[in-house]
C-alpha cells in the first residue's frame, strides 16, 4: 500500500533500502558504467557526455556527483534518482520505494 500523494516520506528507510541494493539499480540506470574500487564511474545521461570519468557514484553511501557540472552532486540514492529522472526529491523517493517494493 502506497502512501497519499500528501503523506510523509521516509528517505532514510528508502535510501537504506536501495544502498542495500545499489549495484543493480546503477546497472539499471547507468548500464554503461563500471565498478572501480567503492565507485561506479559512468557517462552522465543528462548532458551530452561522451566519455566516463567525471560523473561518479559511491555505491556504499549512495553520495554521487558530476564533477564537470558545477552543482551537480547528492548525498544519498534518492537526490541520485531525482537527478537522474528530474523528479522532485519526493516523487523520486515515492517511484523508488515503489521500486523496491517498500512502503515511502
Amino acid at each position: 500500500m502506497n502512501a497519499p500523494p500528501g503523506g510523509r516520506v521516509n528517505f532514510d528507510r528508502i535510501n537504506d533500502a536501495a544502498r542495500a541494493v545499489l549495484p543493480r539499480l546503477l546497472a539499471r540506470w547507468l548500464p554503461d558504467g563500471k565498478l572501480f574500487g567503492e565507485e561506479w564511474v559512468a557517462r552522465n545521461p543528462r548532458r551530452a557526455d561522451r566519455h566516463a570519468g567525471s560523473f561518479r557514484v559511491n555505491i556504499r553511501r549512495g553520495a554521487w556527483a558530476d564533477f564537470a557540472v558545477e552543482g551537480a552532486r547528492g548525498g544519498d540514492v534518492v537526490s541520485l534518482a531525482a537527478y537522474l529522472a528530474g523528479l522532485s526529491q519526493v516523487d523520486a523517493a515515492r517511484e523508488l520505494a515503489r521500486v523496491l517494493g517498500i512502503e515511502p
